[in-house]
């Protein structure tokens, strides 16, 4: 991957904030986690864990602690180097609950009221439509301006956060003067398009009702190969890509995703042997592909101390980064600077 510099000659700065609500599934692996490790090299990358935003969402204090540690080892686990990107826990940095205020102060309530992800969280929880759902925008806004990022990886849901980002960053520049760089949507290459292995017509999701249509990344090597045993294909026997075997597609998919090999060199591979072969094969890909992740998160889990210590120097830096950004901001809309 090709370094990308800024007109001082760092590399830019790519943001990403993932929320503690569980493991990632296959899909989420093989379709964008897998290219994290590889965009260090050509940028700086900053990986928060969004456990302010989670509040928008009822969980168990214990748990969401649990879910916080749990995927911050999951970024370590995957490959993300502490050494290289900045990884930090939202609330660890002060800087981002006094940015988002701020932001909120800068939001019309018209452009809030507009935004689509509030109106399908509000349909999902409707005994919990709290403030926090309606300002989530603005938050997310200053998480993103607090450290000047170049890019911000979005997928079709996150397209309108944003362009509202860019907005409230062009209003503020406006009244205040130029102080926020506006950040531009950040499209990878696609990764693979994971499918359910019970419905290979519908995404792979960890809130699958179906325990047999999800791989976790933490999913033991047993687990995996028997998950894949179960997996839906057809009648025909015949292993190849086509748009009318939706389930062997999607097994051929992510056979090809782990191994590197084409369609056409599966096809040969398996010419005359049964799915039970097939299956066999891309399980086992699979689990070989994963059990360095899953090794390497139960070492961290076992070593809270070098998590805690990592969670420290994460937030200390990020901190550093987002408080000459906020103090601008203060002078900028007229605060007394502490």
């Amino acid at each position: 991957m090709e370094q990308e510099k800024s007109s001082n000659g760092a590399k830019k700065i790519i943001l990403s904030g993932i929320q503690p609500t569980g493991t990632f599934t296959l899909g989420n692996y093989l379709g964008a986690v897998r290219n994290w490790q590889k965009m260090q090299e050509a940028y700086a990358c900053y990986y928060f864990i969004a456990d302010l935003h989670s509040l928008t969402v009822h969980i168990e204090p214990a748990k969401r602690r649990a879910q916080t540690r749990e995927a911050f080892a999951l970024l370590l686990a995957c490959g993300i180097d502490t050494e290289r990107s900045l990884v930090f826990v939202q609330s660890h940095n002060r800087c981002h609950a006094e940015m988002g205020w701020i932001m909120d102060c800068c939001s019309p309530f018209g452009e809030l009221s507009r935004m689509t992800q509030f109106k399908d969280k509000a349909e999902k929880h409707p005994d919990n439509i709290n403030a926090g759902l309606f300002t989530y925008p603005a938050l997310m806004a200053g998480d993103i301006l607090l450290y000047q990022a170049d890019y911000v990886p979005v997928g079709e849901d996150q397209t309108q956060h944003l362009e509202f980002t860019r907005d409230v960053a062009t209003r503020f520049n406006h009244t205040y003067g130029e102080t926020f760089k506006l950040p531009e949507g950040y499209f990878p290459k696609a990764g693979a398009r994971v499918m359910s292995l019970q419905d290979p017509t519908s995404k792979m999701s960890k809130s699958d009702e179906n325990p047999k249509a999800t791989i976790s990344i933490l999913d033991e090597e047993k687990a995996i190969l028997k998950k894949f045993k179960s997996a839906v294909t057809d009648s025909e026997a015949c292993v190849c890509f086509r748009a009318d075997k939706p389930g062997v597609s999607n097994l051929m998919t992510i056979y090809s995703a782990v191994t590197g090999k084409t369609m056409e060199t599966i096809e040969t591979e398996f010419a005359g042997k049964g799915y039970g072969d097939f299956k066999a094969a891309v399980g086992e890909a699979v689990a070989d592909e994963l059990r360095p992740i899953r090794e390497n998160y139960a070492r961290l889990m076992d070593d809270r101390a070098y998590l805690e210590a990592e969670m420290k120097k994460g937030a200390e830096r990020a901190e550093c980064i987002a408080r000459r950004t906020l103090a601008k901001v203060k002078k900028r809309v007229g605060l007394l600077l502490d």
